[in-house]
């Protein structure tokens, strides 16, 4: 008389490879280096975005230190450090009026900005 197991692989022929020693230890393998191992797959997958996430903001400060080193070398020159002055933080002299003028295109830019 046979089994429950025997006329399941009889019916079934699959089942007996999926059942032999070797192929239960490398699905069990599979399944600890996906999900339970400290280093598991998903968890790299995590990582490795970060680290991308990591570069392109290395690459973005990159180049604003470069830009940055650039308008240092210019603050150098006479008259140029007035300007950046006028410019950036709207510096006047005492006997001077200053009117900002901000267009609509401006106005919806900063707008945006600030709300990131």
């Amino acid at each position: 008389m046979r089994t429950w197991y025997q006329n399941l692989i009889s019916d079934y022929p699959f089942l007996k490879i999926l059942g032999s020693r070797y192929t239960l230890v490398l699905i069990f393998f599979c399944v600890w280096l996906l999900f339970l191992d400290n280093y598991s797959f998903f968890d790299h997958r995590i990582l490795d975005s970060e680290i991308n996430e990591l570069e392109a903001n290395r690459e973005y400060y990159q180049q604003e230190i470069t830009k940055d080193e650039k308008s240092i070398k210019e603050m150098n020159y006479p008259g140029h450090i007035e300007r950046y002055g006028r410019e950036k933080y709207y510096m006047k002299r005492d006997s001077e009026d200053i009117y900002i003028i901000e267009y609509e295109e401006e106005r919806r830019k900063d707008s945006a900005e600030a709300e990131q």
